[in-house]
Formats: structure tokens, C-alpha cells, sequence
């Protein structure tokens, strides 16, 4: 066993030279592990007198580190007790180097998602958008990983320039294959940053009607009062006017109605006193106007425009239904007969600021 251990070589290099580095590969390996633990208990510890995410999130950067990834350093660290020749040297520098840049740009990554994570599960009430999150992680994501793999080719020897300029024509025939996912990714950046709707709001735009139920990279989910799921490109999306009911501060309702040719001037100048006077009962409304608008062919035409300082549907609803109905009474209580069409009380409900 003496004998062999002197006798017999790896690439030049007798077998207790490579025995040893076995050994100091295990023992550096221990020795590694054993000074990582330490250093994670340690900032664990110091990690309790503060009240900020980042050094939670550091250490969990830290902790998600692969054993085969220091069994590798150690194996390096190693390997550089052997009397190898200049070639096997250089090729040491590059895997070590390839090492180490990838480790780095793991933690990188793994970083970037907590605080990903972190963002879109904030507790103090900002709530964040998460196409600005989710489209902020990938970017950042693809730059580590870009800057990674150009690093490692030009320690390998490889022209960057070159390979960049090949890359951008490349990345010109790849973008007009894939323009309809660009627009699309583009059109969710856009809903990101100009927030014209958000995850919860009431939305109208084209023949569709719904709840926000997920913005994506590509496509939004909406809930249609009807029950079905209904799944739209961002860039049709945002080619529609979209009207956003949950931002509503006021409603502003304007509606007509009609009565009949036989009613009196006078009866005709009490109506809008008396649509004035019921209005200003209501503590949600504020009464604008009411006026004996024109002749139309069958009826003599009344307009209503008054506000709501809700954006309740529901009491929407309950104030116009209240007010149709005193409408109602009160022609009876004249005598006048209103005139019934396909579009009598028709509501046009308007948003405002």
C-alpha cells in the first residue's frame, strides 16, 4: 500500500499527493461549514435588535447557500496544494472563478425574490402593484443572470464585444417573432404604472363587466357579474375606454321623464319645485336642476340632474327608486298623466372627481 501510494500517479501527480488533498478537501470542508453556522448565529443574534427586513432577508439569503457548494470551494482550496502545471493552474482560477460568480448571483436571485415576496405582502397598508413587482423581479432577474453569463465568457477568453453585437441582432429577430408577448408585457408595465385599475376595482369597458381579479404579465382576470371567469390581452385591454366604478367619489344621475300634452303651465312650473323639494330632504343628495326641458313628439319633457355624495350603488338605486316613486304621486296628486316610453326614468349615471 506503501509502495503504491508513492508509485502510482494522477496526471503526473503521485497518489498520496492526491490522498492529501482528499484529506484537506474533508477538513476545509468542516472547517467551512462550521464557521458558516457560526457566522449565521451570529446574525441571527444581532439580527433581533433591529426592527428592518433587510438583514431577516440577508440571512435567509445566506442560509438558502447549497453544502455542495462548499464542498466545491473546499475541493478547490485543496486542490492548489498540488505542484500542477501552469495549465491545470489556469483551469483551477476559471472553475473557481465560474464558482463563485454563479454562488453570488444565486444569493442575488434569491434576494431579489424575498423582496418581492416582502413587497407584495407588506402589512403597513401600502399595498403594492404586483405587475410593478412581478415585472421588477424579472428585469432585475435577467440583468444578474445577462451580466453573469457575459462575466464568465470573458474570463473564458471570449470576445464580448462581438458577442453582444451578435446578441442584438439576435435579440431584433426575436423581438418581432415575439412582438404580440412584447405588447402584451409592455401593456402590463404600463397598467403598473399608470394604475388605471387595480386588483378589487369594478370595471366597465366595451360589452364587458366585472371585478379585477388578477393582473398578469400577459392577460387580466375579470369576474363578470354573471359569474364567469373572462380573460383579456393588456393590449386590447387598454385599446378600450375603461370606466373604473370603484373610484368614485360622487355619482352625478341625470334622467327624464315625460307627461302629457293637456298638462297646464302652472302644473308645469310645479313639478321641478317639486322634484327640488324632495331632493333636498335627502342627506346624500345634493339637488342641481330640474327643468321643463322640450316638446318631444308625445310628451312634454322634464330633466333631472342632481348628485350623490356616495359611491354606493345600492344607495344609488334606493334614492332613485324613492324618487321615481314621489314623482309618481305627486303627477297623480296633480292629475297629470305622465307619458310611458321604452326609456322613461332612463338613468345615465356620470363619474366625477
Amino acid at each position: 500500500m506503501h509502495e503504491w501510494l508513492f508509485n502510482y500517479s494522477i496526471l503526473n501527480i503521485p497518489a498520496y499527493e492526491w490522498v492529501k488533498v482528499i484529506s484537506l478537501s474533508i477538513f476545509y470542508f468542516i472547517v467551512i461549514i462550521t464557521i458558516w453556522k457560526l457566522l449565521i448565529n451570529r446574525l441571527k443574534k444581532l439580527s433581533t435588535n433591529t426592527f428592518n427586513q433587510f438583514d431577516d432577508v440577508l440571512i435567509e439569503v445566506l442560509q438558502s447557500t447549497q453544502k455542495a457548494t462548499f464542498a466545491f470551494f473546499a475541493v478547490l482550496m485543496a486542490i492548489r496544494f498540488l505542484d500542477l502545471s501552469d495549465k491545470w493552474v489556469s483551469l483551477v482560477d476559471h472553475i473557481t472563478f465560474i464558482v463563485v460568480a454563479i454562488q453570488i448571483a444565486l444569493w442575488l436571485t434569491k434576494g431579489i425574490t424575498l423582496w418581492g415576496y416582502g413587497k407584495l405582502n407588506t402589512r403597513n397598508g401600502d399595498i403594492p402593484n404586483p405587475v410593478i413587482i412581478s415585472m421588477l423581479a424579472w428585469i432585475i432577474k435577467a440583468a444578474v443572470w445577462s451580466i453573469l453569463l457575459l462575466t464568465l465568457l470573458a474570463n473564458v477568453g471570449v470576445n464580448i464585444t462581438a458577442f453582444v453585437a451578435s446578441l442584438g441582432i439576435g435579440g431584433v429577430a426575436v423581438a418581432l417573432a415575439v412582438q404580440n408577448i412584447l405588447s402584451d408585457l409592455f401593456a402590463s408595465l404600463s397598467i403598473g404604472l399608470d394604475k388605471p385599475f387595480e386588483i378589487g376595482d369594478f370595471i366597465v369597458f366595451g360589452d364587458v363587466m366585472g371585478n379585477v381579479e388578477l393582473i398578469g404579465l400577459k392577460t387580466t382576470h375579470i369576474r363578470s357579474l354573471n359569474g364567469e371567469q373572462i380573460v383579456c390581452s393588456n393590449t386590447e385591454l387598454l385599446k378600450n375606454t375603461i370606466h373604473n366604478y370603484k373610484r368614485m367619489s360622487s355619482r352625478r344621475v341625470a334622467f327624464t321623464f315625460g307627461v302629457s300634452y293637456d298638462t297646464t303651465p302652472d302644473d308645469l312650473e310645479k313639478i321641478p319645485l317639486i322634484i327640488k323639494n324632495y331632493l333636498q330632504k335627502i342627506k346624500e343628495a345634493n339637488f342641481d336642476r330640474a327643468h321643463f326641458k322640450g316638446f318631444a313628439a308625445h310628451s312634454l319633457e322634464f330633466e333631472v340632474v342632481y348628485n350623490l355624495n356616495t359611491d354606493d350603488f345600492n344607495v344609488y338605486m334606493d334614492t332613485q327608486q324613492a324618487l321615481n316613486l314621489a314623482i309618481m304621486r305627486e303627477l297623480k296628486h296633480l292629475n297629470i298623466d305622465y307619458v310611458p316610453r321604452i326609456n322613461f326614468m332612463g338613468l345615465h349615471p356620470e363619474l366625477t372627481t
